[in-house]
């Protein structure tokens, strides 16, 4: 197909794909001539994940970039992969985790609430710096987030990371695009199912009598 048929197949314009080309999220076309290139279904899967990382996950071209890199050249162990793929999620701009005075990560309170738990989680992960960031605004604004309502929060969320962890696929390559892909698509359906069920809870709880069961 030519770049307008692509186009009329994906539903993104002709100067988008061009921009696709020219930036290295879309693989180049069999050349037929010397101004015209042939696409076939590779072109538009790849046209449709990335729309798909933009616009449902959110990211920026940059990040578009590095997730097609870790999808071209996975790791080849299990671990390698999942460490790949969430290395790639991680927040831009997250600045690297400083050293503390035995030159690892500094030690904050999530890393003792992690140790408490016994979560096998590496110190230097960056995630750590986002959970101690957030978990200090939630001190400052007063909403009261203590160590017994993350755990709370974190039972529930290995339930979700092991339902995530046992759906990976053996092969590498398929292995990285799924958390990857997974993670970037799937995050805000958990965002829209928290929100969904706070209502029902909400609603649930107004219709209660407190003499009895929820009225009908």
């Amino acid at each position: 197909m030519r770049l307008a048929e692509l186009s009329d197949s994906t539903g993104v314009a002709v100067a988008t794909l061009k921009y696709y080309l020219r930036e290295g999220l879309l693989h180049p076309g069999r050349t037929v001539s010397r101004t015209q290139a042939d696409y076939d279904e590779t072109h538009v899967d790849r046209v449709r994940l990335v729309r798909a990382l933009i616009e449902v996950g959110g990211m920026s071209l940059a990040a578009v970039k590095r997730v097609l890199d870790v999808l071209t050249t996975p790791g080849e162990q299990r671990l390698e992969v999942l460490e790949a793929a969430q290395r790639t999620l991680a927040r831009e701009g997250s600045a690297p985790a400083a050293c503390g005075v035995d030159g690892g990560p500094p030690r904050g309170r999530v890393h003792e609430w992690m140790d408490r738990r016994g979560w096998l989680v590496d110190p230097a992960d960056p995630f750590i710096a986002d959970l101690e960031r957030t978990w200090s605004a939630c001190d400052d604004v007063g909403i009261g987030f203590d160590e017994e309502r993350l755990d709370r929060y974190a039972d529930h969320m290995e339930g979700v990371a092991e339902v995530d962890v046992r759906s990976v696929p053996a092969d590498p390559q398929a292995a990285v695009r799924h958390v990857i892909l997974g993670t970037v698509l799937v995050d805000p359906v958990l965002i829209a199912l928290r929100r969904l069920a706070q209502q029902h809870v909400s609603r649930t709880l107004e219709r209660v009598d407190p003499a009895g069961p929820p009225s009908r």
